[in-house]
């Protein structure tokens, strides 16, 4: 069982305003914020906090894993569309546009590098 997701950032404050907008469209909004990281919760469920960006403990320069992705799940391929589409519009990188894969699978998927290179991903089961 999974607790949190916490992935790195070299400057939070561009963080925060990225996943305040993009974790919006999956209904997490900040709950918390201190000079080193931010943290994200369900709207319905604040006390459960979900996913965190955060500067490294040990002061070095965060990067992303590679083979590391972190994923969202949520419940149309509308959201998967507009959250990649947001995703990029807000600096991101596109790792591959929304589709279904693979074909008949009924899952749809998107990609994107968040500010800092850190790979998300958002699901629906369709």
């Amino acid at each position: 069982m999974i607790g949190y997701v916490m992935v790195g950032t070299n400057d939070l404050n561009k963080s925060i305003t990225y996943y305040d907008t993009l974790l919006d469209l999956l209904d997490l909004k900040r709950v918390d914020t201190s000079d080193d990281y931010a943290a994200y919760a369900s709207k319905n469920n604040p006390e459960n906090i979900e996913f965190y960006v955060t500067k490294p403990a040990n002061g070095d320069k965060a990067n992303f894993g590679n083979g590391t992705q972190i994923s969202f799940i949520t419940d149309t391929k509308e959201v998967v569309e507009k959250f990649h589409e947001l995703g990029v519009k807000l600096g991101g990188k596109s790792e591959g546009g929304p589709g279904e894969r693979p074909e008949g699978s009924k899952v749809y998927y998107s990609y994107v590098r968040d500010l800092d290179g850190n790979k998300i991903c958002v699901f629906a089961n369709i």
